[in-house]
Order: structure tokens, then sequence, then C-alpha cells
């Protein structure tokens, strides 16, 4: 019986155990280098858009406190406050004071009115109005509105011999001549008495300021007189809303040790424990000095270990 051996030529060996060790190389490179990638990236961010972002609130699920997450969100760059009553967009924090300030589109100002709602918050919401809030309430029903009610002194007269007394503040009068005196709401010829000065401990414990229930169709918010009183152009339109941590008011320690270290502040799990979410993606329960310095170190070394493990293979072909 004739054996016939199939033997495998060395240029045949050499090719396979080449392709083989770049095979090699090329997995090792690719671990080496996309490794800090596989590490979720940071989840918290610190700014949205231009508005730096810190405790209490987030920029996602998982970010600053869970009572604070669904009332303000980040999307697409846009910081946005949410309540019962519609969306409206956060122009500025004030942290050093606990202020955030928000827009309304469907609010009236000085250069332009508009038919609104009203405004308010929900009743669970950790906010409350500002001191310096001033809401006006524009062309309201002498005759309907619940902010207006009979009197038998002295006041305008209401036709049937009684006198029309609002229940507004009545300080804030200066206030709705000189939005009255705007050319788009002069423009409505409205009268004077159809304004009415409405601050937010007028809004009672539910903070809502329903304007069809008022009988009146629009207003103006406004948070400063900036510096000219007397001139509503110049007014700062919107509504500052204050908010506290917790009830006491505390700032939590362990978020100011993670924000010092380039950190976010989040939770996580069941019962909401704090985190700090890192550069790199990393989690941890301090703060990110060691998480950030080594993440850094790995991304600067990685190539060098790529580089020398490559030559290393290479030059045992």
């Amino acid at each position: 019986m004739n054996h016939i051996l199939h033997h495998s030529s060395p240029m045949a060996t050499a090719t396979t155990t080449t392709t083989t060790l770049l095979a090699l190389v090329a997995f090792f490179i690719t671990t080496l280098t996309s490794f800090p990638f596989m590490v979720s990236s940071q989840a918290c961010q610190n700014y949205c858009g231009n508005i730096p972002i810190k405790y209490p609130f987030g920029t996602g699920l998982g970010c600053g406190d869970p009572p604070f997450q669904k009332y303000v969100t980040c999307s697409q760059g846009k910081l946005t406050f949410t309540s019962h009553t519609g969306c409206y967009p956060i122009t500025n924090i004030d942290y050093s004071n606990q202020v955030i300030y928000i827009s309304d589109p469907s609010m009236s100002t000085c250069s332009c009115t508009q038919p609104s709602k009203g405004f308010g918050l929900d009743w669970d919401a950790p906010f409350s109005f500002h001191d310096d809030t001033v809401f006006t309430l524009l062309d309201c029903s002498t005759t309907s509105s619940p902010m207006f009610s009979t009197a038998d002194y002295g006041g305008e007269s209401s036709g049937n011999g009684s006198s029309m007394v609002p229940q507004c503040d009545r300080t804030g009068a200066p206030i709705c001549s000189f939005l009255y005196s705007c050319r788009a709401i002069s423009m409505m010829n409205l009268p004077i008495s159809t304004c009415c000065v409405y601050t937010p401990v007028d809004l009672g414990p539910s903070f809502e300021m329903d304007l069809q229930k008022l009988k009146c169709s629009s207003y103006a918010g406004f948070y400063s007189f900036n510096g000219q009183e007397s001139n509503p152009d110049d007014w700062k339109y919107g509504i500052a809303l204050k908010y506290k941590f917790n009830v006491y008011n505390d700032y939590p320690g362990s978020c100011a040790n993670c924000e010092r270290s380039h950190g976010v502040c989040g939770y996580v799990g069941a019962f909401n424990s704090f985190v700090c979410n890192c550069p790199g993606g990393f989690n941890t329960t301090s703060e990110c000095l060691f998480f950030s310095h080594a993440s850094s170190q790995w991304k600067n070394g990685a190539w060098w270990i790529s580089f020398l493990a490559t030559l290393f293979i290479l030059t045992n072909l």
C-alpha cells in the first residue's frame, strides 16, 4: 500500500502565522484604544445649551434630584420648565439665590399683546413664586370678573348705584398705567379699570392663575423694573420661581464635593441613592478626583501601549 503524505510548504505556514499574528495585533490595538469608550460617556451633563446645570437640576433620567426631574428637562440644548399649564423656556438660573427665570410665549408684554390661558404651578412642585414676580391681568371684565366686587363706598360706578372695588393690589395702580401706555396695549382702547395687579400671594395655595375663570383675556408678568420703573419697554418680562433643596433647604455635602471634582450629581436604583457621575462615564458614591485622573491617564497612555505592543509582536514574526 502506498501512503501519500501531504506536507505544508514552509511559505504557506509562514503566511498563515503572519496572518494570525496580524489579526491578533489588530484585535489588541482595537481593544486597547476602544476600552475607554466601552464605558458609557458621561450621562449627566453640566450644561444645557449655554445654561450651566447644577444640583438639584439635571439633563436626563438619573441626573439631579428626583423631585425636580419632571419639571426641569433638557432636550436638544434647550432647558424647559413644565407644569400642567404648559411648557416654558428657562432663560436663566440664579444658583446663589435659588431662583429660575422662565418665559411664557403666550404672555403679553409692552411690545406684544395676545390672548392667554394663564399660568399655574403643580400643587406638588418644589417651586413657588419669587416675591419679585408681578402678574398684571389685562382686559378683565369689570362686571363678571371675580377680581371685582360691589361695595357701598366711593369708587367706580357699576351702573346699579354701587361701586366696583377691585380685589387687586392697589399699590400697583401705576403699573397698570405704565402698561396701558404701551403702544401694543393702548391700540386695544381698554379702560384702565380692566387692569389688575395680581401678586403671587393672591394666587392661593394652588398657585393657579386661570384667566378664563378670572374673566381676563391676557396677562403680563415681570420680575424686575430693570431700573426703569416708568418705562415698561425695559422691564424684565417673565416669571421668577424660587426652589428649595429640601425641607431644611440644605445643600447636600456629597453633591458639593462631586461638583468640585467636575462630576454631576445624580441618583440610581429603586431608592434613588446618590451617585456622582464622572467624566468618562464612571459613577462613584463620593467624588470624581480618582476617576477623572485615571480616565485622563488611560487615554494619554493607550496609544503608546498599543504602539509598543504592536512593535514587539511584529519584531517577533
